[in-house]
């Protein structure tokens, strides 16, 4: 029961800190986006039909709350959940660092399948090009927040003994 509770609390979390908290205390080139790190987490360690339907979600609301166009972090959370869930099975999913390594290698693939998809369907060269500057600094914020938020997560429970 609570292996469905941890994910929906994971992006709550996330989607109430990229909303209301990080916008104020942080500068934009170095704030993460922490729903993609949700969206990563889910996609190493949740169901495909429950987790695909949850990325999709997550990417809507954050292109309502403060995206460009409708839709397009929907997809590309939809494309990078596809592709990191058919993965999922050859990766130590437990390990810290490994996850690290996934945000890091997932933010530029989700940024660079955003790029495609707005070259493809947007008429928009100056976001393009705005994009690609940040996708590198991006990834690197994105890794360390990371840190932070499977160190949160994944806290392992002790019992008393005796």
């Amino acid at each position: 029961m609570t292996s469905h509770f941890r994910p929906i609390i994971a992006f709550l979390l996330a989607f109430l800190c990229q909303v209301t908290i990080l916008p104020a205390a942080i500068a934009d080139p170095f704030k993460p986006n922490l729903l993609l790190v949700a969206v990563i987490w889910i996609s190493l360690s949740v169901s495909s039909l429950w987790g695909a339907a949850l990325v999709y979600l997550i990417g809507l609301l954050q292109d309502t709350v403060s995206g460009l166009y409708l839709g397009l972090n929907g997809i590309s959370y939809l494309i990078t959940f596809l592709v990191l869930h058919s993965i999922a099975h050859r990766l130590y999913a437990d390990s810290r660092y490994l996850m690290t390594l996934a945000v890091f290698v997932a933010t530029l693939a989700c940024g660079i399948t955003q790029l495609i998809l707005l070259a493809l369907f947007s008429s928009a060269g100056g976001i393009v090009a705005s994009l690609i500057v940040a996708l590198v600094p991006q990834s690197l914020v994105n890794s360390l927040a990371a840190c932070l938020f499977f160190a949160l997560l994944d806290r392992p429970v002790t019992e008393e003994l005796g």
